[in-house]
């Protein structure tokens, strides 16, 4: 747990760092008391116990049903407003390469008129980036705790498209081995990839209708902090619109490969078939010879056997010639 507190006055804001077990949320709880009229406080707490949010939620006046939710997390992206409070929920998200996963969290932000308050569950943290693109930009300070959202907003989104890229990537990678000579099953990987990817839409498609919101005038904040929001909403839009045509191209992979999968075992049955066809003469032509009846043309003639084997020999070797005209060996 730590705390930030913001002066717009100040370039380089106060910060508070109160990660140590020993004092943590005592010194976080003094940092909110002593807030001015012009500073406004930044708490973030990572994955909180169901007692750990008691008192910060009595400090800071929150919704039970919005401490519940930041507590248990496993909620989908939305917004609520329970009086002067903004809760909204986000999806983190990280691609891990070794194992083509995506990985995601949870991190809950609340906006109010003086704190922003920051819940992480996962082991991904838009805090820490969220902190230092804020340090650097007095100017989105000024916005006050909605500033806060919007890093963490736009520290969120940028982790999408870099995510999006490398699973573009490793699908890029995974049609050419479809599209390859080589008769591997692919099946389990794109339906792998393919989990992962709807995985990674639930995450996005959600949060699309929620930062659209945020980019009109009815929110009431600042006019000067829309134009952040509407590039952020403009970047969610791109990466959204990356996750359906991964899904949809994850689709026409499979297909493809099925139907690969279906041209090789017909490729299968046809060389079996020829095989089979050609077999099929020297084997007939044994069978009528090998009945042993005692009148039988050419029985007894010196060359019966060798023009018996010939014929055999001359019978498959046009059958050979002829499948092999028409592709089937």
């Amino acid at each position: 747990m730590w705390c930030v507190v913001y002066r717009e006055s100040q370039d380089e804001p106060e910060q508070v760092d109160c990660r140590q077990e020993d004092g943590g949320r005592a010194a976080v709880l003094d940092c909110l008391k002593r807030v001015r009229e012009d500073e406004f406080c930044w708490v973030h707490v990572d994955d909180p116990g169901p007692r750990d949010l008691d008192e910060l939620a009595d400090q800071l006046g929150l919704h039970p049903l919005a401490v519940e939710d930041a507590v248990h997390a496993h909620q989908r992206p939305k917004r609520e407003r329970y009086g002067e409070v903004l809760a909204v929920a986000l999806k983190t998200l990280w691609y891990v390469e070794d194992g083509r996963e995506v990985e995601t969290g949870e991190v809950m932000v609340f906006t109010g008129p003086r704190f922003a308050l920051t819940v992480r569950h996962g082991a991904a943290d838009p805090a820490a980036e969220a902190v230092r693109r804020l340090s650097g930009n007095p100017q989105a300070r000024r916005f006050g705790p909605v500033a806060v959202l919007h890093a963490v907003l736009d520290s969120v989104v940028d982790a999408y498209t870099e995510a999006a890229a490398q699973v573009r990537t490793d699908l890029t990678a995974l049609e050419r081995l479809v599209f390859s000579p080589d008769r591997d099953d692919l099946t389990e990987e794109i339906y792998s990839l393919k989990r992962e990817v709807l995985e990674f839409r639930d995450a996005v498609q959600p949060l699309v209708p929620v930062v659209q919101d945020f980019t009109g005038s009815g929110t009431g904040w600042p006019k000067e902090a829309l134009p952040y929001f509407r590039d952020v909403a403009d970047h969610l839009h791109r990466t959204d619109t990356e996750v359906r045509s991964l899904d949809e191209l994850l689709n026409s992979a499979l297909d493809a490969h099925l139907a690969r999968v279906g041209t090789w075992q017909n490729d299968d049955m046809r060389r079996i078939s020829a095989w089979a066809a050609i077999l099929a003469t020297p084997t007939l032509i044994a069978g009528v010879y090998g009945m042993n009846f005692a009148h039988m043309p050419e029985l007894s003639w010196v060359y019966g056997y060798p023009l018996a084997v010939g014929v055999m020999a001359a019978a498959a070797t046009v059958l050979h010639r002829a499948f092999r005209r028409n592709g089937w060996l």
